[in-house]
């Protein structure tokens, strides 16, 4: 018995999505504050170019997903698609907004400045557990069909 995955596209991307948010997000944005002679500053530019580099990735990720469903179920309200729509509107809310004050406030502690305590860390942190469950669901879903 042969079993064959319907949206093979979709799902590989699903799936390369989470494993980037994941590794990025959760692994690298903290662990390499920890590396020796890591400053903050140098840790603040990397992660900079890093999370820019995500951002790219997850648009990639989500034009695969999106273009694969669109093609193969249309616009509907079915439970794969609102999946798809939330990391959706979480990604455009990081993109237009959250991450240019992130990287902005980042810039600012690069120059020497002082910056206020801020909860945009944790917003983007809570965003990020969203889109992973959201994705994760899709994935099984995915699966399934």
């Amino acid at each position: 018995m042969t079993s064959c995955v319907k949206y093979p596209a979709a799902l590989a991307a699903i799936f390369l999505w989470i494993g980037f948010v994941c590794a990025i997000s959760f692994m690298e944005a903290w662990l390499k504050f920890r590396a020796p002679g890591i400053t903050l500053p140098l840790g603040l530019g990397i992660g900079r170019l890093v999370f820019n580099a995500l951002n790219k990735m997850e648009w990639l990720f989500l034009l695969v997903i999106a273009s694969n469903l669109l093609i193969a179920k249309g616009l509907g309200w079915n439970m794969q698609n609102i999946l798809v729509a939330v990391p959706f509107a979480l990604l455009a809310v990081q993109t237009l907004w959250l991450l240019p004050v992130l990287d902005a406030r980042a810039g600012l502690h690069i120059q020497g400045q002082e910056v206020p305590a801020s909860n945009l860390h944790f917003y983007n942190v809570g965003m990020e557990l969203v889109k992973v469950a959201c994705l994760g669901w899709a994935g099984l879903l995915h699966l399934k069909a």
